[in-house]
């Protein structure tokens, strides 16, 4: 059998004393101690232990009971459970087993999921029997999802909904079986490779963000570990081994505790004036941070929830339901937190009959129990330093184990180098009026926050691809309307035609009657027609031009709603931008369009228009993509307004973009030209830019879904310059 990294020798999870354990070890222990707390989301960078942490600790957790053979893992203590495989009489035998760490593929089938029917017998013998999927395995022990982001949406919908009701029902292909299926959901993702949907992340229990320590002493110690454990792993897990052994202890003490400890009705309120300060949606913020703020207790071995119970689980599960929308960033504020919790310990229990409101069910009990299942743990006031393998926990300079938060590292923008000439084939009116006239030479600098965001229409990529599922261009994948069938490939099989395929074989095989013989050749998998994601890559002219009558403002507001779509159809994104004498990569293609987001705002605009070189800078990030990745199809979408001048401006500028965008067009790369062109007077530049590309012409005023809609009922014409 492996031997995995230890848990207790990850930096932050010892928990050989009250303050042991980092935000990263707290979360996941107090999920084990109550699975109905929903589940963990680890966010941060590569390299922070993330994953050896979450495979570490299904090592501590105690073990559990089963049947034998029973494929399910129902509890024998519990005689309300069943089991497909049972029933189970009082003679079966019972038997001790760890508990499983199932994890689960990016790449996985919703069959493979939630189980489907046994190919085998059903083709070999003619019977139909249910196959357990990864849901069923995961039961009593842990599902983990590595890159959890990159997981298509209705499988995440599919797994969060089996971990909020605990039961999976198949009724498909002849098959009607339904299973208990509570486990604790983990999910690890690195934040630069896309986000979460916002109601998908609400759905996990704790939320924790991690970074790789910064102390020089704590990192050359995680190196000191890994280098230890690669040399003799059994010896270092032995070594390890005493603390590994008492954490399992603990987490068995706090199981049994979790149940008798007390959430007086005073803590109740203050959880609930918490959630409301912070102004979460709905209700499960409270009943997560109450079930958190219990399980806590009992880690701590206390038998009542204190004030810092309650810090702590507010802490873990309120700051991803803060986000407002993609791009805001999950967080807290600790001051007003404290504010609101106050100095003083919750008052002891009000006396019999409790407030008086007027009504009294006679119970002279004001307290809240919560049942939930246990690890162990911290005080409730700390926790400890950092995570293992790379993985550090915030520190307030008093061991206070504040929550960590991974700030995005953004470039720094573009500074005004003093070289930046005026835009001279600008047209005098674009300078906005009653504003002072830049010295001769020079191009004034600005940046220019976007203009309120809207539903932008739905940009695609001509032809059909076979890129990674999302919502974008049409593909051929794993998902979506069956349209055919094919001989061998991947995908999943195809019945009906395989049964035809084989029928006409029949004869030749020597079989007239009786059951139909099935060979390899015969396997048919089903074709189908879904949506895949696509690389949307912006070229931006962030020029002195564009910079006139507030035009960046509105330019920003429609790649900011482009980058919105894009994070809904699970697109890879990436930016160039172009202004003074060159081109730069402002954004190398990766999937946080947070990150992408973040980068538009500090564009600054101001200077001539290098249009060939923002072109020819785009079309070297589209052919090192196509390196890497095939299957991935971009689109270019190209926001300017068309002018181009350099220092050897007129002619020659124009001359050089139309072989730059010629050059492109040869690409075979699908293009949309934003035109961001505005006012009485136009020069129609990007529209005869969008002809030498090859691409599609769209007005800036014409990006919203809105304004599409409109153009139909004749307010404006789809794809014209004109206003």
């Amino acid at each position: 059998m492996p031997v995995h990294y230890p848990f207790s020798a990850v930096l932050g999870c010892q928990a050989d004393s009250a303050d042991g354990l980092d935000d990263m070890g707290l979360a996941l222990v107090l999920t084990t101690i109550s699975p109905e707390i929903g589940g963990v989301l680890v966010r941060g960078e590569k390299g922070t232990a993330k994953s050896t942490a979450v495979r570490g600790l299904a090592a501590v957790l105690p073990s559990i009971s089963v049947y034998a053979g029973d494929r399910f893992s129902i509890d024998p203590a519990d005689g309300s459970a069943e089991s497909p495989d049972g029933p189970f009489g009082a003679a079966a035998a019972v038997e001790s087993r760890p508990v499983r760490l199932v994890e689960l593929p990016v790449g996985a089938s919703e069959d493979r999921v939630v189980g489907s029917i046994h190919l085998e017998s059903a083709l070999s013998r003619g019977t139909v029997e249910f196959e357990p999927g990864l849901l069923a395995r995961a039961h009593r022990g842990l599902l983990y999802v590595d890159e959890v982001n990159l997981l298509h949406d209705h499988l995440v919908d599919l797994l969060l909904d089996a971990a909020a009701m605990g039961r999976v029902s198949v009724e498909r292909d002849g098959v009607s079986v339904s299973h208990a299926a509570r486990f604790v959901l983990i999910g690890t993702m690195n934040p630069e490779e896309g986000e979460l949907r916002p109601q998908l992340l609400d759905r996990f229990g704790l939320t924790v963000e991690v970074a790789a320590p910064r102390d020089p002493s704590l990192r050359a110690e995680v190196v000191r570990r890994r280098m230890a454990f690669d040399l003799d792993a059994a010896a270092f897990a032995e070594r390890f081994g005493p603390g590994e052994r008492a954490l399992t202890a603990r987490i068995a003490e706090a199981r049994e505790l979790v149940g008798k400890v007390r959430l007086t009705e005073a803590g109740l309120l203050k959880i609930a004036e918490v959630c409301a300060a912070f102004e979460v949606d709905g209700l499960r913020a409270d009943i997560v941070t109450a079930r958190t703020a219990v399980a806590h207790a009992a880690w701590a071995g206390r038998s009542e929830v204190t004030r810092a119970d309650i810090r702590r689980a507010a802490l873990l599960a309120l700051p991803h339901r803060r986000r407002r929308n993609p791009f805001d960033a999950p967080g807290l504020d600790e001051d007003l937190l404290d504010r609101i919790l106050g100095d003083d310990e919750l008052p002891p229990e009000p006396p019999e009959g409790g407030p008086d409101d007027g009504s009294d069910d006679g119970s002279g009990d004001d307290s809240v129990g919560l049942d939930t299942p246990p690890p162990s743990g911290s005080d409730g006031s700390t926790d400890g330093e950092d995570s293992s393998d790379g993985s550090a926990s915030g520190d307030d300079g008093s061991d206070g184990g504040e929550p960590l938060s991974v700030e995005p590292a953004s470039e720094a923008s573009a500074e005004p180098d003093g070289n930046s000439e005026t835009n001279t084939d600008a047209p005098a009116d674009d300078q906005p009026p009653n504003e002072p006239q830049a010295p001769s030479g020079v191009a004034p600098e600005s940046v220019t926050s976007a203009a309120q965001a809207y539903r932008p229409r739905l940009l695609t990529v001509t032809g059909l691809g076979t890129g990674r599922t999302g919502g974008r261009s049409k593909a051929i994948g794993s998902s979506g309307r069956r349209i055919g069938a094919t001989e061998g490939g991947r995908g999943g099989l195809h019945l009906v035609e395989t049964l035809k395929a084989a029928a006409g074989k029949q004869a030749a095989r020597g079989r007239t009657t009786g059951r139909v013989e099935l060979r390899t050749e015969d396997l048919r998998t089903a074709i189908r027609e879904g949506r895949e994601a696509n690389l949307v890559l912006f070229c931006v002219d962030a020029s002195g031009s564009m910079a006139a009558r507030k035009r960046m403002a509105q330019v920003k507001a429609a790649v900011l709603s482009l980058l919105l779509d894009a994070y809904r159809r699970r697109d890879k994104v990436g930016m160039v931008t172009f202004r003074g004498e060159g081109a730069e990569v402002a954004l190398p293609p990766t999937g946080s369009v947070d990150l992408a987001a973040a980068r538009l705002d500090e564009i600054p605009a101001g200077g001539r228009t290098p249009l060939a070189e923002g072109l020819l800078e785009a079309a070297r990030v589209l052919q090192r993509e196509q390196l890497r990745d095939p299957d991935l199809r971009p689109l270019l979408v190209v926001v300017t307004d068309g002018r181009a001048n350099s220092r050897t401006h007129g002619k020659a500028a124009v001359k050089r973009s139309q072989q730059a965008a010629a050059y492109v067009a040869g690409l075979g790369v699908t293009t949309v030209v934003i035109d961001s062109e505005s006012g009485p007077m136009r020069l129609g530049l990007a529209r005869e830019l969008a002809g030498h590309l090859g691409a599609e012409h769209v007005p800036v005023a014409e990006v919203s879904a809105e304004a599409l809609t409109s153009a139909v009922h004749g307010y404006t014409t789809v794809g014209k310059g004109a206003a």
